[in-house]
């Protein structure tokens, strides 16, 4: 999930990483109220989840009521990449006299954090000549590491220290809400010497979303989401072709990571939950009977206050009504699974006495 600038920033606060007054909204009456209590001058940001807005005319500065009112609706009604303003970020003007880099991203080919930074911001980094990488493992930057990297920024005293700070809030930051990008840029040493993130992008990683409830009110819902929701399960779309249901997080997690490794690419995270019943599983299987890019099924469950002839029931009815004309490739374990295997016997639905196996078969099923 790809932050909007002021929810990045929103999570900066949190992490005593220091950002400009704001105020972010969706409508020009709002705006206008945001606009004095912030004070002029300001800047007007558009809100989308790509880059290039400062290119395209999507910042702009505002010196006074009159060109907010002509600005703010201008940045509302604009379109960059394809992408509509989700929202405008009104943010105090900073009298900027250096721009820096900072980053960490995940690098899981070496299953570490890098930091990327450089004394060079406000461009893409791929540009700038001198960067400092340094690749710092799984937990938070220590002081001394944090330090090094201000000292190599060519920052000296007071400035060095609140880098080294910024640093390691970012980390903390990263690790904590299992991002895969947490990046400031730029990084602006302002006149009076302090330093201020002025602008901010956080990539957090979906696989990890069920861990971090408190990172959902920042996602976008599509209407498929919704309507699990409210049927009372949890249901997370992904870009793959093969539907992965179980019961309990950490089980559909854990199949996740599993199909994963073994070339496999979900389709969607659909945990049925501990108070499933025939009515919502079949819900459920309505949901993903939708979905054009579902070519297979794994289920992974383990009956325990989920029977495994509730899921059953639910697909011998989805099948009987034609509701799904998939293969599942099903793993059911615990309670009543024995008589949910009879159920299910001539359906598409092909039982494994091992998820590993599921997973291989789902995998070489939909890549024939």
């Amino acid at each position: 999930m790809r932050l909007l600038e002021f929810q990045a920033k929103e999570l900066f606060k949190e992490y005593g990483i220091p950002v400009p007054a704001s105020a972010a909204s969706k409508d020009l009456e709002r705006g206008r109220r945001d606009a004095e209590a912030l004070g002029f001058p300001f800047v007007i940001k558009i809100q989308v989840p790509v880059g290039g807005r400062g290119k395209a005319g999507g910042i702009q500065m505002c010196r006074n009521m009159d060109e907010f009112d002509i600005k703010y609706p201008q940045v509302l009604d604009m379109e960059i990449k394809g992408e509509g303003a989700r929202a405008v970020l009104l943010e105090k003007a900073a009298d900027v006299r250096q721009e820096m880099y900072l980053s960490l991203f995940l690098n899981r080919s070496k299953r570490c954090y890098t930091v990327i930074a450089s004394a060079e911001g406000g461009v893409e980094i791929e540009s700038v000549r001198n960067q400092i990488v340094e690749e710092v493992g799984m937990g938070d930057v220590d002081a001394e590491t944090a330090g090094r990297i201000a000292s190599g920024m060519g920052l000296e005293g007071e400035a060095a220290g609140r880098l080294a700070e910024i640093l390691q809030g970012l980390s903390r930051l990263a690790v904590e809400k299992e991002a895969e990008l947490a990046e400031i840029n730029p990084l602006a040493v302002v006149q009076d010497g302090s330093l201020l993130a002025l602008d901010g992008k956080v990539v957090t990683d979906d696989n990890a979303g069920f861990r971090h409830g408190e990172l959902q009110r920042y996602r976008e819902r599509t209407d498929v989401e919704e309507r699990a929701e409210r049927s009372g399960f949890s249901l997370v779309e992904l870009d793959g072709n093969i539907a992965v249901i179980g019961n309990g997080a950490g089980l559909v997690m854990a199949t996740l990571d599993m199909l994963a490794d073994n070339g496999g690419r979900p389709a969607c995270f659909l945990d049925v939950g501990g108070g499933a019943t025939t009515e919502s599983v079949y819900e459920a299987l309505t949901l993903i009977g939708g979905m054009d890019r579902v070519k297979a099924i794994l289920v992974n469950l383990y009956g325990g206050i989920v029977k495994a002839t509730t899921v059953a029931s639910a697909f011998v009815r989805a099948y009987d009504e034609g509701l799904i004309d998939l293969p599942v490739f099903a793993r059911l374990k615990g309670s009543e699974s024995e008589e949910a295997s009879r159920m299910l016997g001539d359906s598409k639905t092909v039982m494994y006495d091992s998820i590993e196996e599921a997973i291989n078969s789902a995998v070489m099923g939909v890549n024939r």
